[in-house]
């Protein structure tokens, strides 16, 4: 066994820390001092992950920030707490603070100004297959739908309420990672653990206007343009796109505009795999669909990328043009 600031972490054959679901509610009722960290570019289950738990340890008494290197969405801000996340933090953050990562493979996804960090104050929670388990401790549910239902674990096992507030936060996780009960992920149980957060309060016809029926004009116009430059190849199967700084600029957009794009890619009639290529603001990065007849997680894992078997991502480290042939090639290495 190995002994990690007293909690016993199980360490199995592959050498990765893994943490049950008690050691983690030890660990959470021991400090005082927490940091909830999101992603770059973050989304509804990051941001909405560390929200609801944020809001159940606040309540408890606990010292609670949220570091996020990028701005809240437009269509987060409605949910409670997402005012107080920041790049930065205070002064005296005691040192024995617990970071909490939330849904992120690794350090390097929360950006660049993340500060140097002690792995024993490190707190992984997520739900994707290519996760480095970065943590003393590691809380990763491969099988659940959203970051935010292996928090609802948590919040269980701590006993804590679920308010009307967290509930909101949670279903918000759920809704952004089954696409709002579309993708594959949407199972019965799903179902259940929404019908349940219904029931304490989560206001599912905000979530469903902020996030999924309430986009800009310059959005829609983009989305028209990306559409009319999209290409089909290997024979109708793969479907791809770019947006670039000139349709930003062309139409007045910005990167979250961009949100909604690969779901109408991808859905082409025979489309088996569909990719976005954002190439703006000095990156390239690429985001992928598939219908499940293609791994797109084992593609971007190919470039450095991750994500989940239908749903995946990366940034690539080269032009624009390389970025198209170097996708492809992994699509087709992965049985496009």
């Amino acid at each position: 066994m190995e002994v990690v600031d007293m909690i016993e972490i199980k360490k199995p054959e592959n050498g990765k820390l893994e943490a049950t679901t008690e050691d983690v509610v030890a660990e959470l009722r021991r400090r005082a001092a927490f940091v909830f960290v999101s992603h770059v570019k973050p989304d509804g289950d990051t941001l909405g992950a560390g929200l609801a738990l944020g809001l159940a340890l606040r309540a408890m008494g606990k010292r609670v920030y949220y570091f996020q290197q990028d701005p809240v969405p437009r269509n987060l801000r409605f949910l409670p707490d997402s005012d107080r996340v920041s790049r930065s933090l205070p002064a005296d953050l005691p040192k024995d603070a617990l970071w909490v990562f939330c849904d992120m493979s690794d350090t390097s996804r929360a950006g660049e100004y993340l500060p140097p960090l002690e792995r024993r104050n490190i707190l992984d929670i997520d739900h994707h297959l290519a996760n480095s388990r970065f943590g003393a401790l590691n809380y990763v549910l491969e099988t659940e739908c959203s970051t935010g239902t292996c928090v609802l674990h948590l919040l269980r096992a701590l006993g804590a309420p679920i308010t009307p507030q967290i509930a909101t936060c949670l279903l918000t996780t759920i809704m952004t990672d089954t696409g709002g009960f579309v993708h594959s992920n949407t199972t019965a149980d799903v179902f259940r653990v929404s019908a349940e957060l219904m029931d304490l309060g989560a206001d599912k016809d905000e979530i469903t206007e902020k996030i999924f029926a309430n986009k800009r004009f310059a959005a829609t116009r983009l989305i028209g343009a990306a559409l009319e430059s999209a290409r089909l190849e290997r024979d109708g199967k793969y479907c791809w796109s770019v947006v670039d700084d000139a349709m930003l600029v062309k139409f007045e957009a910005d990167g979250e505009d961009t949100e909604e794009i690969i779901q109408h890619l991808r859905a082409v009639e025979g489309v088996d795999v569909a990719a976005l290529f954002k190439a703006y603001e000095g990156d390239v990065r690429v985001s992928l669909r598939s219908n499940g007849r293609v791994n797109v997680q084992s593609a971007a894992g190919r470039l450095g990328g991750g994500g989940h078997f239908r749903a995946s991502g990366l940034t690539f480290a080269g032009s624009l043009d390389d970025a198209v042939a170097a996708v492809r090639a992994a699509l087709v290495a992965e049985g496009l």
